[in-house]
Protein backbone atom coordinates (compact mmCIF):
# COMPACT_ATOMS: atom_id res chain seq x y z
CA UNK A 1 0.00 0.00 0.00
CA UNK A 2 1.17 3.52 -0.68
CA UNK A 3 0.65 6.78 1.18
CA UNK A 4 -0.73 5.17 4.33
CA UNK A 5 0.66 5.18 7.84
CA UNK A 6 0.65 2.16 10.12
CA UNK A 7 -1.88 3.84 12.44
CA UNK A 8 -4.19 4.46 9.48
CA UNK A 9 -3.86 0.82 8.43
CA UNK A 10 -4.68 -0.35 11.95
CA UNK A 11 -7.79 1.84 11.94
CA UNK A 12 -8.81 0.40 8.58
CA UNK A 13 -8.33 -3.10 9.99
CA UNK A 14 -10.87 -2.41 12.72
CA UNK A 15 -13.26 -0.75 10.26
CA UNK A 16 -13.05 -3.76 7.94
CA UNK A 17 -13.91 -6.15 10.76
CA UNK A 18 -16.87 -4.05 11.91
CA UNK A 19 -18.22 -4.07 8.37
CA UNK A 20 -17.81 -7.85 8.06
CA UNK A 21 -19.48 -8.30 11.46
CA UNK A 22 -22.44 -6.27 10.16
CA UNK A 23 -22.79 -8.50 7.10
CA UNK A 24 -22.56 -11.59 9.30
CA UNK A 25 -25.20 -10.08 11.56
CA UNK A 26 -27.57 -9.72 8.58
CA UNK A 27 -26.85 -13.23 7.28
CA UNK A 28 -27.35 -14.68 10.75
CA UNK A 29 -30.69 -12.93 11.17
CA UNK A 30 -31.91 -14.31 7.83
CA UNK A 31 -30.89 -17.85 8.80
CA UNK A 32 -32.39 -17.53 12.28
CA UNK A 33 -35.65 -16.15 10.89
CA UNK A 34 -35.86 -19.00 8.39
CA UNK A 35 -35.49 -21.58 11.15
CA UNK A 36 -37.88 -19.97 13.61
CA UNK A 37 -40.55 -17.46 12.64
CA UNK A 38 -40.55 -17.29 8.83
CA UNK A 39 -43.57 -18.74 6.96
CA UNK A 40 -42.90 -22.14 5.42
CA UNK A 41 -42.78 -21.11 1.77
CA UNK A 42 -40.43 -18.12 1.98
CA UNK A 43 -37.09 -19.85 1.39
CA UNK A 44 -36.82 -18.62 -2.19
CA UNK A 45 -37.00 -14.99 -1.09
CA UNK A 46 -34.32 -15.55 1.53
CA UNK A 47 -32.14 -17.34 -1.02
CA UNK A 48 -32.20 -14.31 -3.32
CA UNK A 49 -31.34 -11.96 -0.46
CA UNK A 50 -28.61 -14.30 0.71
CA UNK A 51 -27.06 -14.46 -2.76
CA UNK A 52 -26.80 -10.66 -2.89
CA UNK A 53 -25.31 -10.46 0.59
CA UNK A 54 -22.95 -13.35 -0.16
CA UNK A 55 -21.72 -11.60 -3.28
CA UNK A 56 -21.00 -8.47 -1.26
CA UNK A 57 -19.26 -10.48 1.48
CA UNK A 58 -17.14 -12.22 -1.13
CA UNK A 59 -16.29 -8.94 -2.84
CA UNK A 60 -15.44 -7.22 0.41
CA UNK A 61 -13.38 -10.14 1.69
CA UNK A 62 -11.36 -10.76 -1.46
CA UNK A 63 -10.89 -7.26 -2.87
CA UNK A 64 -7.38 -6.14 -3.75
CA UNK A 65 -7.79 -3.24 -1.34
CA UNK A 66 -8.51 -5.63 1.55
CA UNK A 67 -5.71 -7.99 0.55
CA UNK A 68 -3.17 -5.14 0.26
CA UNK A 69 -4.20 -3.79 3.66
CA UNK A 70 -3.67 -7.15 5.34
CA UNK A 71 -0.40 -7.79 3.52
CA UNK A 72 0.85 -4.35 4.61
CA UNK A 73 -0.04 -5.07 8.23
CA UNK A 74 1.50 -8.53 8.05
CA UNK A 75 4.74 -7.03 6.72
CA UNK A 76 4.75 -4.67 9.72
CA UNK A 77 3.64 -7.23 12.27
CA UNK A 78 6.45 -6.38 14.70
CA UNK A 79 4.63 -3.10 15.41
CA UNK A 80 1.26 -4.76 16.04
CA UNK A 81 -0.20 -5.93 19.32
CA UNK A 82 -0.70 -9.67 19.90
CA UNK A 83 -4.44 -9.29 19.21
CA UNK A 84 -3.80 -7.37 15.99
CA UNK A 85 -1.34 -10.00 14.77
CA UNK A 86 -3.88 -12.72 15.39
CA UNK A 87 -6.59 -10.72 13.57
CA UNK A 88 -4.35 -10.28 10.54
CA UNK A 89 -3.39 -13.96 10.56
CA UNK A 90 -7.02 -15.14 10.65
CA UNK A 91 -8.21 -12.64 8.05
CA UNK A 92 -5.35 -13.39 5.67
CA UNK A 93 -5.94 -17.12 5.99
CA UNK A 94 -9.63 -16.65 5.17
CA UNK A 95 -9.02 -14.29 2.26
CA UNK A 96 -6.38 -16.55 0.73
CA UNK A 97 -8.76 -19.49 1.00
CA UNK A 98 -11.74 -17.57 -0.36
CA UNK A 99 -9.82 -16.11 -3.29
CA UNK A 100 -9.25 -19.68 -4.50
CA UNK A 101 -13.01 -20.25 -4.83
CA UNK A 102 -14.65 -18.71 -7.93
CA UNK A 103 -17.08 -15.98 -6.88
CA UNK A 104 -20.02 -17.41 -8.80
CA UNK A 105 -19.54 -20.82 -7.17
CA UNK A 106 -19.31 -19.31 -3.68
CA UNK A 107 -22.52 -17.33 -4.20
CA UNK A 108 -24.34 -20.32 -5.70
CA UNK A 109 -23.32 -22.40 -2.69
CA UNK A 110 -24.81 -19.88 -0.25
CA UNK A 111 -28.08 -20.01 -2.18
CA UNK A 112 -27.94 -23.82 -2.13
CA UNK A 113 -27.63 -23.84 1.66
CA UNK A 114 -30.74 -21.71 2.12
CA UNK A 115 -32.74 -24.00 -0.16
CA UNK A 116 -31.30 -27.22 1.25
CA UNK A 117 -32.08 -26.23 4.83
CA UNK A 118 -35.67 -25.51 3.84
CA UNK A 119 -35.95 -28.82 1.97
CA UNK A 120 -34.39 -30.68 4.90
CA UNK A 121 -37.18 -29.45 7.19
CA UNK A 122 -39.81 -30.68 4.71
CA UNK A 123 -38.01 -33.97 4.10
CA UNK A 124 -37.71 -34.66 7.82
CA UNK A 125 -41.36 -33.82 8.41
CA UNK A 126 -42.36 -36.36 5.74
CA UNK A 127 -39.52 -38.85 6.36
CA UNK A 128 -38.56 -38.45 2.70
CA UNK A 129 -34.81 -38.75 2.13
CA UNK A 130 -35.25 -38.76 -1.66
CA UNK A 131 -36.62 -35.20 -1.48
CA UNK A 132 -33.45 -34.08 0.27
CA UNK A 133 -30.93 -36.30 -1.58
CA UNK A 134 -30.22 -34.03 -4.62
CA UNK A 135 -29.39 -31.12 -2.33
CA UNK A 136 -27.18 -33.24 -0.09
CA UNK A 137 -25.34 -34.60 -3.13
CA UNK A 138 -24.62 -31.05 -4.25
CA UNK A 139 -23.42 -30.10 -0.76
CA UNK A 140 -20.97 -33.01 -0.54
CA UNK A 141 -19.70 -32.45 -4.08
CA UNK A 142 -19.23 -28.74 -3.39
CA UNK A 143 -17.26 -29.53 -0.24
CA UNK A 144 -14.97 -31.85 -2.17
CA UNK A 145 -14.49 -29.26 -4.90
CA UNK A 146 -13.89 -26.31 -2.56
CA UNK A 147 -11.40 -28.34 -0.51
CA UNK A 148 -9.43 -29.09 -3.69
CA UNK A 149 -9.48 -25.43 -4.68
CA UNK A 150 -8.08 -24.39 -1.30
CA UNK A 151 -5.71 -27.24 -0.43
CA UNK A 152 -5.25 -29.45 -3.50
CA UNK A 153 -2.54 -31.51 -1.83
CA UNK A 154 -4.69 -32.35 1.19
CA UNK A 155 -7.37 -34.94 1.82
CA UNK A 156 -10.70 -33.06 1.34
CA UNK A 157 -12.18 -34.39 4.56
CA UNK A 158 -9.07 -33.37 6.51
CA UNK A 159 -9.56 -29.85 5.18
CA UNK A 160 -13.07 -29.59 6.59
CA UNK A 161 -12.19 -31.24 9.89
CA UNK A 162 -9.50 -28.59 10.26
CA UNK A 163 -12.03 -25.81 9.53
CA UNK A 164 -14.01 -26.72 12.64
CA UNK A 165 -11.07 -27.78 14.83
CA UNK A 166 -7.73 -26.38 13.75
CA UNK A 167 -5.15 -29.17 13.59
CA UNK A 168 -7.68 -32.00 13.40
CA UNK A 169 -7.45 -34.69 10.70
CA UNK A 170 -8.80 -38.18 10.08
CA UNK A 171 -5.75 -39.88 11.59
CA UNK A 172 -6.18 -37.96 14.85
CA UNK A 173 -9.94 -38.56 14.80
CA UNK A 174 -9.51 -42.28 14.23
CA UNK A 175 -7.15 -42.56 17.22
CA UNK A 176 -9.45 -40.48 19.41
CA UNK A 177 -12.56 -42.50 18.58
CA UNK A 178 -10.69 -45.79 19.02
CA UNK A 179 -9.70 -44.64 22.51
CA UNK A 180 -13.30 -43.71 23.36
CA UNK A 181 -14.66 -46.94 21.90
CA UNK A 182 -12.23 -48.93 24.02
CA UNK A 183 -13.55 -47.30 27.18
CA UNK A 184 -17.24 -46.88 26.37
CA UNK A 185 -18.19 -50.23 24.82
CA UNK A 186 -16.98 -52.47 27.70
CA UNK A 187 -18.61 -50.13 30.24
CA UNK A 188 -21.87 -50.24 28.28
CA UNK A 189 -21.82 -54.05 28.23
CA UNK A 190 -21.35 -54.17 32.01
CA UNK A 191 -24.25 -51.76 32.51
CA UNK A 192 -26.53 -53.79 30.23
CA UNK A 193 -26.04 -56.78 32.51
CA UNK A 194 -27.50 -54.83 35.43
CA UNK A 195 -31.18 -54.03 36.19
CA UNK A 196 -32.20 -50.79 34.48
CA UNK A 197 -32.91 -47.62 36.39
CA UNK A 198 -36.38 -46.06 36.39
CA UNK A 199 -36.65 -43.02 34.10
CA UNK A 200 -40.43 -42.60 34.27
CA UNK A 201 -39.97 -39.28 36.08
CA UNK A 202 -39.24 -37.54 32.77
CA UNK A 203 -42.27 -38.84 30.84
CA UNK A 204 -45.84 -37.59 31.00
CA UNK A 205 -47.70 -34.66 29.52
CA UNK A 206 -46.06 -31.25 29.79
CA UNK A 207 -47.69 -28.16 28.32
CA UNK A 208 -45.33 -26.08 26.17
CA UNK A 209 -45.98 -23.00 28.29
CA UNK A 210 -44.77 -24.88 31.38
CA UNK A 211 -41.66 -25.99 29.52
CA UNK A 212 -41.08 -22.43 28.39
CA UNK A 213 -41.29 -21.26 32.01
CA UNK A 214 -38.68 -23.87 32.90
CA UNK A 215 -36.51 -22.83 29.93
CA UNK A 216 -36.30 -19.20 31.04
CA UNK A 217 -35.68 -20.28 34.62
CA UNK A 218 -32.78 -22.45 33.46
CA UNK A 219 -31.30 -19.65 31.38
CA UNK A 220 -31.28 -17.39 34.44
CA UNK A 221 -29.97 -20.13 36.73
CA UNK A 222 -26.90 -20.86 34.61
CA UNK A 223 -26.11 -17.17 34.38
CA UNK A 224 -27.26 -16.02 30.95
CA UNK A 225 -27.96 -12.32 30.48
CA UNK A 226 -31.47 -12.26 29.00
CA UNK A 227 -30.83 -8.74 27.80
CA UNK A 228 -28.35 -10.19 25.30
CA UNK A 229 -29.60 -13.77 24.82
CA UNK A 230 -32.96 -14.64 23.26
CA UNK A 231 -34.93 -17.90 23.06
CA UNK A 232 -37.15 -19.30 20.29
CA UNK A 233 -38.41 -22.72 19.18
CA UNK A 234 -37.34 -24.66 16.11
CA UNK A 235 -37.20 -28.21 14.75
CA UNK A 236 -33.55 -28.66 15.72
CA UNK A 237 -32.09 -26.60 18.60
CA UNK A 238 -29.11 -24.38 17.77
CA UNK A 239 -27.26 -21.23 18.83
CA UNK A 240 -26.51 -18.22 16.65
CA UNK A 241 -24.18 -15.31 17.42
CA UNK A 242 -25.03 -12.15 15.48
CA UNK A 243 -21.84 -10.36 14.55
CA UNK A 244 -20.52 -10.08 18.10
CA UNK A 245 -21.02 -11.47 21.58
CA UNK A 246 -23.52 -8.70 22.31
CA UNK A 247 -26.41 -10.47 20.54
CA UNK A 248 -26.95 -14.22 20.98
CA UNK A 249 -29.97 -16.41 20.22
CA UNK A 250 -30.67 -19.96 21.31
CA UNK A 251 -33.53 -22.25 20.32
CA UNK A 252 -35.20 -25.32 21.74
CA UNK A 253 -37.94 -27.80 20.85
CA UNK A 254 -40.73 -28.72 23.25
CA UNK A 255 -41.80 -32.36 23.31
CA UNK A 256 -45.03 -32.60 25.24
CA UNK A 257 -44.31 -36.14 26.45
CA UNK A 258 -40.77 -35.51 27.79
CA UNK A 259 -39.80 -32.29 29.59
CA UNK A 260 -36.13 -33.33 29.83
CA UNK A 261 -35.49 -32.97 26.08
CA UNK A 262 -36.07 -29.23 26.12
CA UNK A 263 -34.49 -28.86 29.55
CA UNK A 264 -31.20 -30.25 28.32
CA UNK A 265 -31.30 -28.55 24.94
CA UNK A 266 -31.71 -25.19 26.71
CA UNK A 267 -28.77 -25.94 29.01
CA UNK A 268 -26.71 -27.18 26.04
CA UNK A 269 -27.39 -24.15 23.86
CA UNK A 270 -27.04 -21.98 26.93
CA UNK A 271 -23.49 -23.30 27.32
CA UNK A 272 -22.72 -22.12 23.79
CA UNK A 273 -24.23 -18.73 24.59
CA UNK A 274 -22.25 -18.38 27.81
CA UNK A 275 -19.05 -18.96 25.87
CA UNK A 276 -19.91 -16.49 23.12
CA UNK A 277 -21.14 -13.74 25.44
CA UNK A 278 -18.12 -14.23 27.71
CA UNK A 279 -15.60 -12.79 25.23
CA UNK A 280 -13.71 -9.70 26.33
CA UNK A 281 -15.61 -6.58 25.28
CA UNK A 282 -12.67 -5.24 23.30
CA UNK A 283 -13.02 -8.22 20.95
CA UNK A 284 -16.54 -7.22 19.87
CA UNK A 285 -16.96 -6.78 16.09
CA UNK A 286 -13.60 -8.45 15.38
CA UNK A 287 -12.65 -11.91 14.13
CA UNK A 288 -11.39 -12.71 17.65
CA UNK A 289 -14.88 -12.49 19.14
CA UNK A 290 -16.54 -15.76 20.15
CA UNK A 291 -15.34 -19.35 20.37
CA UNK A 292 -12.01 -20.45 18.95
CA UNK A 293 -13.19 -23.81 17.58
CA UNK A 294 -16.26 -25.99 17.54
CA UNK A 295 -14.58 -28.60 19.75
CA UNK A 296 -13.94 -26.00 22.44
CA UNK A 297 -17.42 -24.59 21.83
CA UNK A 298 -19.00 -28.01 22.32
CA UNK A 299 -16.88 -28.51 25.43
CA UNK A 300 -18.83 -25.66 26.99
CA UNK A 301 -22.28 -26.76 25.81
CA UNK A 302 -21.67 -30.39 26.80
CA UNK A 303 -20.06 -29.30 30.09
CA UNK A 304 -23.18 -27.42 31.16
CA UNK A 305 -25.60 -29.96 29.72
CA UNK A 306 -24.01 -33.10 31.14
CA UNK A 307 -21.24 -32.54 33.66
CA UNK A 308 -23.32 -29.88 35.40
CA UNK A 309 -26.91 -30.53 34.26
CA UNK A 310 -26.85 -34.28 34.88
CA UNK A 311 -25.01 -34.07 38.20
CA UNK A 312 -26.42 -34.86 41.64
CA UNK A 313 -25.79 -31.29 42.72
CA UNK A 314 -27.82 -29.86 39.86
CA UNK A 315 -30.69 -32.29 40.49
CA UNK A 316 -30.83 -31.27 44.14
CA UNK A 317 -30.87 -27.61 43.12
CA UNK A 318 -33.48 -27.85 40.34
CA UNK A 319 -35.86 -30.42 41.86
CA UNK A 320 -37.81 -27.91 44.02
CA UNK A 321 -38.32 -25.75 40.92
CA UNK A 322 -39.60 -28.73 38.93
CA UNK A 323 -41.93 -29.61 41.80
CA UNK A 324 -43.34 -26.09 41.54
CA UNK A 325 -43.67 -25.96 37.74
CA UNK A 326 -44.84 -29.55 37.10
CA UNK A 327 -46.03 -30.69 40.55
CA UNK A 328 -48.07 -33.68 39.33
CA UNK A 329 -44.98 -35.26 37.77
CA UNK A 330 -42.75 -34.70 40.81
CA UNK A 331 -45.27 -35.87 43.41
CA UNK A 332 -43.83 -38.71 45.48
CA UNK A 333 -40.39 -38.30 43.88
CA UNK A 334 -37.12 -36.78 45.03
CA UNK A 335 -33.91 -35.36 43.58
CA UNK A 336 -32.23 -38.76 43.44
CA UNK A 337 -35.12 -40.14 41.36
CA UNK A 338 -34.47 -37.29 38.96
CA UNK A 339 -30.72 -37.96 38.96
CA UNK A 340 -31.10 -41.63 38.16
CA UNK A 341 -33.87 -41.00 35.63
CA UNK A 342 -31.92 -38.49 33.55
CA UNK A 343 -28.81 -40.69 33.62
CA UNK A 344 -30.41 -43.92 32.46
CA UNK A 345 -28.19 -45.67 29.91
CA UNK A 346 -30.19 -46.96 26.99
CA UNK A 347 -29.00 -47.09 23.37
CA UNK A 348 -31.42 -45.00 21.34
CA UNK A 349 -32.25 -43.59 17.92
CA UNK A 350 -31.87 -39.85 18.44
CA UNK A 351 -28.49 -38.22 19.07
CA UNK A 352 -29.81 -35.16 20.90
CA UNK A 353 -31.76 -37.37 23.30
CA UNK A 354 -28.94 -39.87 23.86
CA UNK A 355 -27.62 -40.58 27.33
CA UNK A 356 -24.20 -39.30 28.24
CA UNK A 357 -22.48 -42.68 27.85
CA UNK A 358 -23.75 -43.72 24.42
CA UNK A 359 -23.75 -40.22 22.91
CA UNK A 360 -20.29 -40.53 21.38
CA UNK A 361 -21.34 -43.71 19.55
CA UNK A 362 -23.87 -41.57 17.65
CA UNK A 363 -21.02 -39.24 16.69
CA UNK A 364 -18.82 -42.11 15.54
CA UNK A 365 -21.53 -43.25 13.12
CA UNK A 366 -21.84 -39.80 11.56
CA UNK A 367 -18.06 -39.44 11.35
CA UNK A 368 -17.69 -42.78 9.59
CA UNK A 369 -20.42 -41.93 7.07
CA UNK A 370 -19.06 -38.47 6.30
CA UNK A 371 -15.55 -39.82 5.89
CA UNK A 372 -16.68 -42.50 3.45
CA UNK A 373 -18.75 -40.08 1.34
CA UNK A 374 -15.92 -37.55 1.24
CA UNK A 375 -13.51 -40.34 0.21
CA UNK A 376 -15.87 -41.54 -2.56
CA UNK A 377 -16.37 -44.85 -0.76
CA UNK A 378 -20.09 -44.32 -0.24
CA UNK A 379 -22.78 -42.74 -2.41
CA UNK A 380 -25.18 -40.23 -0.87
CA UNK A 381 -28.09 -42.37 -2.08
CA UNK A 382 -26.82 -45.18 0.17
CA UNK A 383 -26.62 -43.08 3.34
CA UNK A 384 -29.99 -44.23 4.75
CA UNK A 385 -29.19 -47.95 4.48
CA UNK A 386 -25.68 -47.51 5.88
CA UNK A 387 -26.99 -45.29 8.67
CA UNK A 388 -29.48 -47.98 9.63
CA UNK A 389 -26.83 -50.73 9.47
CA UNK A 390 -24.40 -48.85 11.70
CA UNK A 391 -27.10 -48.01 14.24
CA UNK A 392 -27.80 -51.71 14.52
CA UNK A 393 -24.09 -52.54 14.77
CA UNK A 394 -23.03 -49.76 17.16
CA UNK A 395 -26.15 -49.30 19.28
CA UNK A 396 -28.24 -52.41 18.67
CA UNK A 397 -31.31 -50.42 17.62
CA UNK A 398 -33.50 -50.69 14.55
CA UNK A 399 -34.21 -47.45 12.68
CA UNK A 400 -37.92 -47.28 11.76
CA UNK A 401 -37.76 -44.44 9.22
CA UNK A 402 -35.52 -41.69 7.86
CA UNK A 403 -37.07 -39.02 10.09
CA UNK A 404 -35.65 -40.84 13.10
CA UNK A 405 -32.56 -41.86 11.16
CA UNK A 406 -30.49 -40.13 8.53
CA UNK A 407 -32.68 -36.98 8.48
CA UNK A 408 -32.67 -36.31 12.21
CA UNK A 409 -29.82 -33.72 12.24
CA UNK A 410 -29.78 -30.32 10.55
CA UNK A 411 -25.99 -30.24 10.05
CA UNK A 412 -25.70 -31.74 6.58
CA UNK A 413 -28.53 -29.55 5.29
CA UNK A 414 -26.70 -26.40 6.38
CA UNK A 415 -23.35 -27.57 5.04
CA UNK A 416 -21.60 -28.48 8.28
CA UNK A 417 -19.56 -31.37 6.89
CA UNK A 418 -16.80 -32.28 9.35
CA UNK A 419 -18.56 -30.72 12.35
CA UNK A 420 -19.76 -33.84 14.20
CA UNK A 421 -16.44 -34.90 15.80
CA UNK A 422 -16.55 -31.58 17.68
CA UNK A 423 -19.27 -32.97 19.95
CA UNK A 424 -17.22 -35.95 21.08
CA UNK A 425 -14.08 -33.84 21.43
CA UNK A 426 -16.14 -31.39 23.47
CA UNK A 427 -17.22 -34.18 25.82
CA UNK A 428 -13.61 -35.13 26.41
CA UNK A 429 -12.32 -31.56 26.73
CA UNK A 430 -15.06 -30.86 29.27
CA UNK A 431 -14.04 -33.72 31.56
CA UNK A 432 -10.45 -32.46 31.63
CA UNK A 433 -11.69 -28.90 32.24
CA UNK A 434 -13.68 -30.21 35.21
CA UNK A 435 -10.62 -31.88 36.73
CA UNK A 436 -8.68 -28.62 36.44
CA UNK A 437 -11.57 -26.49 37.73
CA UNK A 438 -11.94 -28.65 40.83
CA UNK A 439 -8.42 -27.71 41.90
CA UNK A 440 -9.73 -24.26 42.87
CA UNK A 441 -13.56 -24.42 42.80
CA UNK A 442 -15.91 -26.59 44.88
CA UNK A 443 -18.09 -27.24 41.84
CA UNK A 444 -20.71 -29.46 43.50
CA UNK A 445 -21.23 -27.10 46.44
CA UNK A 446 -21.67 -24.12 44.12
CA UNK A 447 -24.18 -25.86 41.85
CA UNK A 448 -26.22 -27.32 44.71
CA UNK A 449 -26.46 -23.83 46.19
CA UNK A 450 -27.62 -22.49 42.82
CA UNK A 451 -24.55 -20.26 42.61
CA UNK A 452 -23.05 -20.63 39.12
CA UNK A 453 -20.86 -17.56 39.69
CA UNK A 454 -17.58 -19.32 40.64
CA UNK A 455 -17.98 -21.92 37.87
CA UNK A 456 -18.78 -19.30 35.25
CA UNK A 457 -15.99 -17.02 36.43
CA UNK A 458 -13.45 -19.86 36.15
CA UNK A 459 -14.61 -20.58 32.60
CA UNK A 460 -14.62 -16.90 31.72
CA UNK A 461 -11.11 -16.33 33.06
CA UNK A 462 -9.57 -19.44 31.52
CA UNK A 463 -11.60 -19.91 28.30
CA UNK A 464 -14.35 -17.45 27.37
CA UNK A 465 -12.63 -14.09 27.60
CA UNK A 466 -9.86 -15.10 25.20
CA UNK A 467 -12.20 -15.60 22.25
CA UNK A 468 -10.02 -16.61 19.28
CA UNK A 469 -6.76 -15.16 20.62
CA UNK A 470 -5.13 -18.58 20.71
CA UNK A 471 -5.22 -21.69 18.56
CA UNK A 472 -7.36 -24.48 20.10
CA UNK A 473 -4.33 -26.56 21.13
CA UNK A 474 -2.65 -23.49 22.63
CA UNK A 475 -5.76 -22.63 24.64
CA UNK A 476 -6.17 -26.20 25.89
CA UNK A 477 -2.56 -26.48 26.98
CA UNK A 478 -2.78 -23.10 28.75
CA UNK A 479 -5.79 -24.32 30.72
CA UNK A 480 -4.74 -27.92 31.34
CA UNK A 481 -1.07 -27.09 31.88
CA UNK A 482 -0.64 -30.38 30.03
CA UNK A 483 -1.66 -32.00 26.77
CA UNK A 484 -5.24 -33.03 26.06
CA UNK A 485 -5.92 -36.57 27.28
CA UNK A 486 -9.27 -38.30 26.55
CA UNK A 487 -8.60 -40.69 29.44
CA UNK A 488 -10.06 -38.01 31.74
CA UNK A 489 -13.41 -38.46 30.01
CA UNK A 490 -13.28 -42.26 30.13
CA UNK A 491 -12.42 -42.13 33.84
CA UNK A 492 -15.26 -39.65 34.46
CA UNK A 493 -17.78 -41.95 32.79
CA UNK A 494 -16.44 -44.98 34.64
CA UNK A 495 -16.78 -43.27 38.05
CA UNK A 496 -20.22 -41.86 37.38
CA UNK A 497 -21.91 -44.91 35.92
CA UNK A 498 -20.24 -47.42 38.22
CA UNK A 499 -21.84 -45.55 41.11
CA UNK A 500 -25.27 -45.28 39.45
CA UNK A 501 -25.41 -48.94 38.39
CA UNK A 502 -23.45 -50.45 41.30
CA UNK A 503 -20.74 -51.94 39.09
Amino acid sequence: MTNITLDEARAQLMSLQRKMAAYNHAVGLIYYDGCTYAPKNTAENRAVTMSILSEEIYRQSTSEETFELLEFLDANSEALSADEKRMVYLLLKDIRDMKKIPADEYIAYQELLIRSDDIWHKAKENSDFELFRPYLEQIFETHKKFAKYIEPEKDPFDHWLNVYEEGLDTETCDRFFEKLRGGIVPLLKRIQEKPQVDDSIRFGHFAPEKQEELAYLLMKKIGLDLGHVGLATTEHPFTTSFGSHLDERITTHYYEDDFACSMFSVIHEGGHALYDTGSDDELAFTVLDGGVSMGVHESQSRFYENIIGRSKAFCRMIFPELARIIPEQMEGRDAMDLYRGINKVQPSLIRTEADELTYSLHIMIRYELEKRVMHDELEVRDLPSEWNRLYKEYLGVDVPDDKNGVLQDCHWGNGSIGYFPSYALGNAYGAQFLAKMKESVDVDACIEAGDFGPVNEWNREHIWKHGCRFKPTELLERVFEAEFDPQYYIDYLERKYSEIYGL
